[in-house]
């Protein structure tokens, strides 16, 4: 009547695809993860620490494609920001424009940290 094929054994499915993946993909995470420790910015308030703000206004805009002081637009922040300082300790107060990412804003910090300003103050 009727001719069936022989019964045959079915296969396992392979794990090894699987593993194999999962081994990529551990690898993948591992090389694209940062190690080390994170980077940590000293930041002053601009609220009422007890500190008073004597001198000239100094105060740094930092625009995603340049940097200002008092309004005006310079190339070399430090340099620029040192006549108007009586001495490291004074206040500079920084603040970023509406689209500037917080990469160039650190920037800025750390060109103002090397020149020897400490007391930078960050407003919102």
């Amino acid at each position: 009547m009727f001719d069936f094929a022989p019964v045959r054994k079915r296969r396992r499915i392979s794990l090894t695809p699987m593993i194999d993946v999962v081994f990529l993909l551990l690898i993948f995470f591992m090389l694209v993860s940062r190690f080390g420790t994170d980077m940590h910015v000293a930041l002053g308030l601009a609220s009422g620490s007890g500190d008073s703000y004597s001198g000239p206004p100094r105060l740094v805009t930092v625009l995603p494609e340049g940097v200002e002081l008092n309004g005006i637009a310079v190339d070399d922040i430090a340099a620029e920001v040192a006549p108007l300082t009586e001495s490291a300790d004074d206040i500079i107060v920084l603040k970023a424009a509406e689209a500037t990412d917080l990469g160039r804003v650190v920037a800025v910090m750390d060109d103002l940290r090397g020149a020897g300003f400490s007391h930078l103050v960050l407003l919102e």
